[in-house]
């Protein structure tokens, strides 16, 4: 058998001009090789470019940035599991709505801080004097708030359903101060939760 030179051309054979998977095919380049186009199409699963990894962070910030705003309205869907509840709420709302003198101890200490500065020893010493007797009364700020929100607790939802902690939970934010506290406060002063 002899091969024939001018055999027709298959109609599966791409014609001049044409591009096989964008790359050019036909008279002056040879056929691909099956690693070649295999190399061709292969893609990244996740795209590498910078625009990709930009956009990646912007959604990301814009994620964080919505789920600060909802925990910081008291948004149920965004607290931690230490805030949720209705009995946490409550003692938030119970907490913000008194004044407290845990609210004080940072700018006490500031103060402290700048007279130590002051080139007397007796300034410094009865500085020093003056914040322990502050701690003291803002530890027993701390245990009567704690009492008396595990009270308020108990007239509230009945004393067999109370969450454990609701104390320490109450004392903890009484030290904060109150443009600090996350979830936000949704009480005014003097206005206590009923």
């Amino acid at each position: 058998m002899a091969k024939n030179s001018a055999a027709p051309a298959s109609s599966d054979a791409p014609s001049e001009g044409t591009s096989l998977n964008g790359v050019p095919v036909g008279k002056g380049r040879a056929t691909p090789s099956r690693a070649e186009r295999e190399a061709a199409r292969k893609r990244p699963l996740v795209a590498d470019t910078k625009e990709a990894k930009a956009r990646q962070r912007a959604e990301l910030q814009a994620r964080r940035e919505k789920a600060r705003v909802g925990m910081a309205a008291g948004d149920p869907k965004y607290l931690p599991a230490r805030d949720q509840g209705a009995q946490r709420k409550f003692v938030r709302d119970y907490v913000d709505a008194g004044w407290h003198l845990g609210e004080a101890v940072m700018p006490a200490m500031v103060v402290v801080i700048l007279a130590t500065f002051i080139p007397l020893p007796e300034v410094q010493f009865y500085s020093f004097v003056a914040l322990w007797i502050f701690i003291f009364f803002v530890v027993g700020d701390m245990i009567l708030t704690s009492i008396m929100v595990k009270r308020a607790v108990k007239e509230k939802f009945g004393a067999d359903k109370i969450e454990k902690g609701l104390g320490w939970y109450a004392a903890m934010r009484t030290v904060q101060m109150r443009f600090l506290r996350l979830p936000k406060p949704q009480v005014k002063r003097g206005q206590r939760p009923v």
